[in-house]
């Protein structure tokens, strides 16, 4: 965990190359029952934050943070970027003057997802990013109080947000766009929660084990 920021070019890099892996599929998610330039819209902002790696890797978690905030709400621009970027700033608060550990970072995370709820007025089971990212955070939480091995929990993560991922396809859209196509969106796996989920187990990818 104390790896994070110098970590982060390795990171950026992985996320990178598992979009790009995946665009074609997740735009095809996301044309089915949203705009259609989700993938698009998130690739702006991994160019954006790959252009400042090396500013962004000297920095302490804290202001790393801040700065993957300040990046992603500008670059990536509409819903995506205001949510991302609410994340990251949000986490960033949370971790200003904390050592980085398991349990500072969880809180963080958990912090910055809680943001992210109030800033999309949205909750678990409405078919969102969400539904990735609150279970993830809940086992974060979990791994720490059970003072779980790094190892395991990275392994948690990753499965976690395969399993949120997943029950995004029996899922309603209540928000955004696919919201107006109420029972159609019913099995589709929702394109922000999938990324979410790629992200999520690229950057575990690259943690050390």
């Amino acid at each position: 965990m104390s790896l994070f920021p110098k970590l982060f070019p390795a990171m950026i890099d992985a996320v990178d190359a598992i979009i790009k892996q995946n665009s074609e599929s997740v735009t095809e998610l996301d044309q089915a029952i949203g705009d259609g330039d989700h993938v698009t819209n998130l690739q702006r902002g991994i160019k954006a934050l790959k252009a400042k790696e090396g500013e962004i890797s000297a920095l302490d978690w804290a202001d790393a943070l801040q700065n993957i905030g300040m990046v992603s709400m500008s670059a990536i621009g509409g819903a995506s970027g205001s949510l991302y970027g609410t994340l990251f700033i949000a986490m960033s608060k949370a971790a200003k003057g904390q050592e980085l550990s398991v349990s500072t970072f969880a809180e963080a995370f958990a912090q910055g997802v809680e943001a992210v709820k109030r800033r999309g007025k949205a909750d678990a089971g409405e078919k969102t990013m969400l539904d990735v990212y609150m279970p993830v955070a809940d086992c974060l939480k979990q791994a720490e109080a059970n003072s779980t091995a790094l190892p395991e929990i990275l392994k948690q993560v990753c499965a976690t947000a395969n399993q949120g991922m997943e029950s995004t396809r029996d899922m309603v859209a209540t928000k955004g766009r696919a919201s107006f196509l109420g029972e159609r969106t019913r099995g589709h796996i929702d394109a922000g929660a999938k990324t979410a989920q790629l992200m999520i187990c690229a950057i575990v990818s690259v943690l050390p084990k």
